[in-house]
This record gives structure tokens, sequence and C-alpha cells, in this order.
């Protein structure tokens, strides 16, 4: 089992972001597998709609956000082993060649070692602050992938839809990893999670602990995947995971060493990301309890 560990992103470990190398090379020299980013662009104060996509109220843990593609390139220029995702941009919100030319640099910074997360988010307000349709947000990100596949193997590259459009440009600077970085999704929806079949590296499920654990949820998501994957001609298995494991307050280590054995045992999935931000206040805290989770995982 492969077990990596968000940056110092969200929540109070925000404030302590300038320790983010710090972090990075701990987590590393511990023999975690990979760091990890994840995306707010605003909290708003009275949302259209909550956390999740659900009720009208969002975690204040979200309100303090350090920015993910700083976070990467310094946790990048850090490590030399472990791998550097986002779990997840919502990458809608981004421009197809400002998002390629971010994640290019990660990735030439870190020699190819970019997993690129996307979802389309739950949040009205951030496309709106973005002066963006949210309920295009499916059609502008499946553009989106075709954008950033033109973007990273073209030179000259251009992209012309209905969404989006990218003029024909000089593109000569591509990504350390070829033809592309790996594109994970995350999704809840059918549609989604079709799109990951069809078209995607890998998937980007969740489960936090010990709240919302649903073993056989996960397996369902997974199995449409695989059907989709077989309907457009793709190999399922070769559709990597990372499961995300958001930490209640007051949970136990020896709680989410069990959840993420479980998961290997049952789902399969062989690589998760721990995230620390609502049960951990300090980056102290975080390494402590990462460095516990670790030791867990492998006398589990």
């Amino acid at each position: 089992m492969k077990v990596g560990f968000a940056l110092p992103q969200f929540n109070k470990q925000a404030f302590e972001v300038a320790r983010t190398v710090e972090f990075a090379r701990e987590i590393e020299a511990a023999g975690g597998a990979s760091l990890w980013v994840g995306d707010r662009n605003l909290a708003a104060v009275h949302p259209r709609i909550g956390y999740g996509g659900r009720g009208n109220t969002i975690p204040p843990e979200l309100n303090p956000a350090a920015d993910p593609f700083v976070l990467l390139g310094v946790a990048a220029s850090a490590t030399e082993r472990v791998l550097l995702g986002s779990h997840v941009l919502v990458a809608p919100l981004y421009t197809p060649v400002q998002l390629a030319r971010s994640l290019t640099t990660v990735d030439l910074i870190s020699g190819g070692r970019l997993l690129a997360g996307f979802g389309v988010g739950w949040s009205p307000e951030e496309y709106e602050a973005a002066g963006l349709d949210f309920a295009a947000r499916g059609a502008r990100m499946d553009e989106l992938l075709d954008a950033l596949d033109a973007i990273w193997t073209q030179d000259p590259a251009e992209y012309r839809g209905e969404q989006l459009t990218v003029p024909l440009h000089h593109a000569p600077l591509k990504p350390a990893r070829r033809p592309r970085p790996p594109v994970y999704l995350g999704a809840h929806s059918g549609r989604a999670l079709r799109r990951i079949g069809e078209r995607a590296d890998g998937w980007l499920p969740l489960c936090v602990v010990p709240s919302f654990v649903d073993v056989d949820g996960v397996i369902a998501q997974r199995n449409a995947v695989a059907e989709a994957a077989r309907k457009a001609g793709r190999d399922p298995e070769a559709i990597d995971s990372v499961l995300r494991v958001n930490i209640d307050a007051g949970t136990s280590t020896d709680e989410v060493s069990a959840v993420i054995r479980t998961m290997g045992e049952r789902v399969g999935i062989e690589h998760v990301m721990v995230d620390t931000m609502y049960s951990d206040e300090s980056v102290d805290q975080a390494l402590d309890r990462a460095g516990r989770i670790l030791n867990g995982v492998r006398q589990g």
C-alpha cells in the first residue's frame, strides 16, 4: 500500500505554509509515497450549494486556502522521489493555457512526478467569480481535457470547441513525462464516472473517517468506471486509483489505518492520500499523525 499526505494548505495548517519544504522532506524521509493539494478558489459566505454539493454551508476549515500550484512547485523542488498530485483541481475554472503552463512547470521541476487530478467542483460562486457558467462545467471539462492534450503534445498547438478556444501558438515547452502527465479525475455522478472510464488515466474516490466510509459505494463506482472503460475499448485494469481519506476531528490513527487496509483488501486500492486538515491544527500534529499512520499500515 502506498500512502501519501496532503500538504499544509487548508484550515490552521495554511497559516504554516512557510513550513511546506520541511513538511515535504519529512514525509519523503518517513516513506510517504506522495504529496497532494486540493483546490478552493473561494468559500462563499452565503453559498447556494454547500460543501460536497449538499446543504448550504461550507466548513470553516476551508476558508483559509493556500495556492495549490505554488505548493506543488515548492514540494517538487524540495523532494526527489515522492509523487506530486492534485485531489482535485477544479480544472474548468482555469484557462487551458494557464493550467497547462502551471502543471508543465511542476512536472519539469519534479522530473516527471506529477499526477494531474481534476474535478468539476460543486460551488456556483467559484464559477461566478471566474465569469463562467456553472451549468456548463461538465462540457467545459470535456473540452479542457482535449485542449490540454493538444497543448501538451503538439507544437504549434491550438484547440477550437464550443466552450473553449486556444489560438494557434508556439508550445515548445513540454512536460517531462511523455506524451503528457497522467490525468486523474474525481467523480460522483454517472456521467463523470463514465468520463473516467472513457478517457482518464486514473480515478480519485473519497472517504471520510469515520463519518463516511462506504466501501460498497466505492466498489460500485469502480464497477461503473470499469464498465465504461470496456465499452470504450479500454482495459479497466489500466485505470489507476488514488483514494482520498479525510479524517474527522477526534478520530484515532488506528481507525484511519484500519480503513486504509480495508479499502486495499476489499476494493483493491493500492494508493491512498490522507488529508488531516480537519483532524490536526498544526504542521507538527500532521507530521506526527502521518508517521503513526505509515507505521500502522506497515504493521497491519
